[in-house]
């Protein structure tokens, strides 16, 4: 697969060890300060690549507003990790650190987890591979509306089938005691109607390879008040949530390190 080279994101208002010098990481300058969905023809390589251990229908895209490129600023250096084996690979800013940990249990062989943390320790996103394919059952009492605050395509292998979508990027809210936000990639549909008991940070991946999930959270559900939210983030309003998204430096790192995400088949 090919490095992604332009995408077009969608947005509607209202609506990743690898540190410095770890293996498993190369490191590139980027002289752009914003993240515009463009391609990166600045990047220059700083360290040797080397091997880690370790519709307009909510529904139809995740959701689907009018097209606009984001514009939040990104770290001015970047890395790419890969794992041993070479089946996956995605770019990270360079303070951040990429970390090949053991898989759930029930996870298929051959399985990855990567959990990606900031400096401090903290996981803002993990990868899985390998993941059983489940399709959670829905009442409809448990249903609760949700928003689609950024859709943005993405060039993945995925299963084509009913309840699918091509692959996105997405940050989605769910209505509870306030409003939860989740980042990740999905094929999955969200929910009829704009409402859902949960929202899957997922992609159906080709047969016989399992599903991946790339994002805070492999599902985002709306949280009871007495419930651990993160790394989930909680908004007091949607307006709240755009502003993460739209003018805030973490959304536009976790954007771009989702979108170079390759997966090989």
């Amino acid at each position: 697969m090919t490095r992604k080279t332009a995408v077009l994101g969608f947005r509607i208002m209202a609506v990743l060890v690898c540190g410095g010098v770890a293996s498993g990481c190369s490191a590139q300058g980027q002289a752009e300060p914003s993240w515009t969905a463009q391609p990166d023809a600045t990047a220059s390589t700083a360290a040797p690549t080397g091997t880690a251990t370790a519709s307009a229908d909510p529904a139809a895209s995740g959701g689907q507003g009018s097209p606009t490129p984001g514009a939040g600023a990104t770290s001015a250096a970047w890395k790419t990790f890969s794992d041993p084996g070479k089946t996956v690979s995605f770019d990270l800013p360079e303070e951040w650190i990429a970390q090949s940990v053991t898989p759930e249990e029930g996870t298929m062989a051959g399985a990855l987890k990567v959990e990606v943390k900031k400096p401090d320790g903290t996981v803002i996103a993990s990868l899985r591979t390998g993941l059983p394919p489940s399709a959670p059952e829905c009442a409809e009492a448990a249903r609760r509306p949700y928003t689609v605050i950024s859709s943005v395509p993405v060039d993945l292998p995925a299963l084509a089938g009913e309840g699918t979508i091509a692959p996105h990027v997405v940050f989605r809210v769910i209505q509870g005691y306030r409003y939860f936000g989740s980042f990740g990639i999905t094929n999955i549909v969200g929910g009829a109607d704009g409402q859902a008991c949960e929202l899957r940070n997922v992609v159906r991946g080709p047969a016989g390879k399992g599903d991946y999930s790339f994002g805070d959270l492999p599902a985002l559900k709306a949280f009871a008040p007495d419930e651990k939210v993160a790394p989930a983030k909680a908004f007091d309003t949607l307006d709240q949530a755009a502003k993460y998204v739209d003018e805030g430096t973490e959304f536009a790192n976790v954007q771009r390190m989702l979108m170079s995400l390759e997966i090989k088949n």
